[in-house]
């Protein structure tokens, strides 16, 4: 079946938000058990029923400064994604180019990726071995956007560069396949009440003790509206915006997402395999 055929409008789905603890500081460990598969933290969880639209022919109502993502076709010249350094050698300069020309930044600073392959049944999500993220959450908070431009920039540009616009922004694909397993779904920022919908949780590392991380967690609301591109292909990507400095309510600042469980999947599509990319984009 191809990415298009017998694409629906819309799909109703099972999608997992995160409750807050009533009392202290939300928190998380980052390392998974290798045989549960479980965090340990203070974060409860739900599922609830939601619509996720189908924008597979109007991508255009989607922007990054309307809704926070978007979509664009972008055929990569790296397609192995066969090791790590491979990835940090081919795919990341081409990936900074991408991502100067589609924003018009002036400096992109790519400090991370993961690769993600859909393992059914298999609960060790070790950093070799990380599956989709199945619940609705935002990367990065103002407070990590910022320690990261500390962490990656040299202590000399970081004072200068932080007085500018930045942007935390995930660069996702398909790899070796169209994404109907498991796709992405992302939320409609408009649609999203910051104070009232997202909390912070503190991200506790064991491998690195010296340092927290930080996300936003996201409660569940009726108001959100997710939307997804059905059967994604490797030479499609999207554009997650993680953190907007710009913060005047002129641009959306974030962008919740997560994988979900689509029921028009065909039986037999092969389960999702993807890369995203993070990076801190500056503008002069």
């Amino acid at each position: 079946m191809s990415a298009n055929e017998s694409s629906p409008n819309t799909v109703k789905t099972l999608l997992t938000f995160s409750i807050p603890p009533k009392d202290g500081r939300a928190f998380i460990n980052i390392n998974a058990d290798s045989t549960t598969g479980e965090r340990q933290g203070n974060i409860s969880r739900e599922e609830k029923e939601v619509v996720i639209e189908n924008i597979r022919g109007k991508e255009d109502i989607v922007g990054l400064d309307t809704t926070g993502f978007q979509y664009f076709k972008a055929p990569a010249k790296h397609t192995s994604f066969a090791s790590d350094e491979e990835v940090q050698r081919e795919y990341y300069p081409e990936s900074i180019e991408l991502l100067k020309k589609l924003t018009g930044a002036t400096k992109v600073v790519l400090f991370d990726h993961t690769i993600r392959r859909h393992r059914p049944g298999k609960v060790d999500d070790s950093p070799d071995k990380r599956q989709p993220v199945s619940q609705a959450h935002v990367d990065q908070t103002t407070k990590a956007s910022v320690a990261r431009v500390h962490r990656h920039l040299p202590a000399d540009e970081a004072p200068e560069l932080l007085k500018k616009r930045f942007q935390i922004i995930n660069l996702w694909r398909p790899i070796s396949h169209a994404a109907l397993d498991y796709p992405l779904a992302l939320c409609d920022y408009r649609s999203v009440e910051p104070e009232k919908d997202t909390f912070p949780i503190a991200l506790v590392k064991r491998l690195y003790p010296d340092r927290e991380g930080e996300t936003l967690g996201v409660r569940y609301s009726e108001k959100l509206k997710w939307k997804y591109l059905r059967g994604m292909t490797p030479d499609e990507i999207v554009l997650i915006k993680c953190f907007d400095s710009q913060q005047d309510g002129s641009v959306a600042v974030f962008t919740p997402h997560t994988g979900f469980k689509d029921p028009s999947t065909p039986d037999d599509a092969p389960l999702r395999e993807s890369i995203e990319l993070r990076a801190i984009v500056f503008y002069d």
